[in-house]
Formats: C-alpha cells, sequence, structure tokens
C-alpha cells in the first residue's frame, strides 16, 4: 500500500487513539507519541477500535517518546492539564513546516502553540466525539458521529483542505471553517455549561438539564454573550434547543475525569470564560459561582 502522508498524534488516548488508528487503516504513516509505557504498547500491539460507526478493528502504528523527524502533520489530543509537558515530545526544529493541529477544549491555546510552533502552520480544530481510551491502545468509540472542523487564521487554505480531504476519506466528516474564532467559540458556548453543570451536580445531562434549568439558562445566556463579545455569532435559544435535543444518559469529559479523580481542565473552560468575560465587561455570576463551588469541592484548576 502507498503511503499518502505521515502523521503524529501527541496523546493518543480517546480522541487521539481513534483518529490515529482511522488515518492508518485508510493508508497514512502514523506515529504516535507518548510515554514509553504507552509508546512500547501501540508497537506492539497497534490500536484496536470499538465502534458503532467504524465496527471493530486494528491498526497498525508507530510510536515513540518524542517527533525525531518531519511530518505533514501533528494532531495535538491531549488535555490542557498535560500540555506543557506533552509538547517537549515536539522540538519546534524537528516539526518544522507541518500543521499544528490542536484538538483541545478551550479557546486560549492557539497563542500558546503560535508562540512555540509557526503561526502560520497551527490550525486549531473542533471535533465532536465521545471517544474513551479504556486501556493503552484500546479505543471505545461511542457516538455515532465523528465530525471535526478545522480551522486556522493564516494557514494555507489548501494545506487545511488536504487535510480536511484525508480525515473524510479515514472516515469521520470534517470540513474547513472560515473563521477560526467563530469555530473556537462555537464549541466552548455548548461545552462550557454542558461540563460545569453536569460536574458539579455529578449527574448527566438528561437529569441536569431537567432539576437545575434555571442555572442551565442562564449559564448558556452567560457564555452566548461573552461568545458575542468576542465575536462570534450565539443565540442561548438555539443552545438550549441543543442541550435538550442530546441523549439524556449524556456526560460530559469534565465529569468523567471528576469521577476518576484526574485533574479537570477547568481553567481551559471556565477559566478562559471569565477571563473573557472579565476583558469584555460581560456580568458571568452563575458560572463563577459553580467554578468557586467545583474548586470548594477540592477540583482546584487543572
Amino acid at each position: 500500500m502507498t503511503i499518502k502522508s505521515t502523521v503524529a498524534v501527541l496523546g493518543p488516548g480517546g480522541t487521539g487513539g481513534l483518529l490515529a488508528a482511522l488515518l492508518s487503516r485508510s493508508g497514512h504513516r502514523v506515529v504516535c507519541l507518548a510515554q514509553e509505557r504507552t509508546a512500547g504498547a501501540l508497537r506492539a500491539t497497534g490500536i484496536t477500535v470499538r465502534s458503532p460507526q467504524f465496527g471493530e478493528f486494528t491498526a497498525a502504528v508507530e510510536a515513540d517518546t518524542a517527533l525525531r523527524e518531519p511530518v505533514d502533520a501533528c494532531l495535538i489530543a491531549v488535555k490542557h492539564t498535560a500540555l506543557d509537558a506533552a509538547l517537549t515530545r515536539v522540538p519546534p526544529a524537528t516539526l518544522g513546516d507541518a500543521l499544528v493541529v490542536p484538538l483541545l477544549n478551550g479557546v486560549e491555546h492557539p497563542a500558546r502553540l503560535r508562540a512555540r510552533y509557526r503561526p502560520d502552520r497551527v490550525a486549531p480544530a473542533v471535533i465532536r466525539v465521545e471517544s474513551t481510551r479504556l486501556a493503552p491502545g484500546v479505543i471505545e468509540h461511542g457516538s455515532p458521529f465523528t465530525e471535526i472542523d478545522l480551522a486556522g487564521d493564516g494557514v494555507p487554505r489548501a494545506r487545511l483542505d488536504a487535510l480536511a480531504a484525508d480525515l473524510t476519506a479515514a472516515g469521520t466528516t470534517a470540513r474547513v471553517a472560515e473563521d477560526e474564532t467563530a469555530a473556537l467559540w462555537a464549541k466552548m458556548a455548548f461545552l462550557a455549561p454542558f461540563a460545569l453543570l453536569t460536574t458539579r451536580y455529578g449527574l448527566p445531562l438528561g437529569e441536569a438539564r431537567t432539576r437545575h434549568r434555571e442555572e442551565l439558562e442562564s449559564l448558556v445566556a452567560e457564555t452566548t454573550a461573552v461568545s458575542r463579545a468576542c465575536g462570534a455569532p450565539a443565540e442561548a435559544a438555539q443552545a438550549l434547543a441543543r442541550y435538550d435535543a442530546f441523549p439524556p444518559g449524556a456526560r460530559s469529559s469534565m465529569q468523567r475525569d471528576a469521577e476518576a479523580g484526574r485533574p479537570l481542565e477547568l481553567d481551559a473552560i471556565g477559566g478562559a470564560l471569565l477571563r473573557a468575560a472579565g476583558r469584555h465587561g460581560v456580568p458571568v455570576p452563575v458560572t463563577a459561582r459553580l467554578l468557586d463551588e467545583l474548586r470548594a469541592a477540592g477540583h482546584p484548576f487543572g
């Protein structure tokens, strides 16, 4: 089989592992970057995916603890809480001309990445998927969709189009978004209320949206107001309709992290929202209160 391109995946967990396996299965050379224990497991057994959308399959990947040669693109799929440590695995001089594609929650990480790598090669992406790493190299993909919006102010459009085509051919639904700010805030405006409310009360979305309806409505109003102030269109009524249409058993990744005792992305999601609100003079009292309560419950900003 002819190798189509070489893609590095920093953080082959639920999201990164799924994309690594899909890209490998469709003919790309994939190099996963992780701690030695995980890298060794991936070299030995590859990545097995169990999915209602893609079936069950195992794909071979290469794996290392650091990037040692140029690649065409590097997908960054770690949590914000691990970002600084993980980036040491990707030296800027080695990365060179490659696209840097962060699949992180929040809105502040593109600036950090542009300070470290070529600014005109950082292409922030938004992914909508439910996927979990059960063990190194074992991925359970639960959602019937895997949707990716690629963006990148200043990134050559041809590079974005080519990567979107590769991701679509691998099985995802990928497109290029015209406006980076709008793409990032579209996810933030949905994610922040979902993550904060379900984590604060330890409830799946169906119960949270019913038992804490007034708080959900306030969170949505605050988040959409901040989004609009940052230049991204957002409508509270549309956001609420999305929550009401979402499966009642849905749980946020922040809630799952809290239940597992892992660090929470409170700063990347709630903290970033408060900072943006402060810059634009938008009051967000319910968001601030929930963040204070989560910290008081023993969940410090991660």
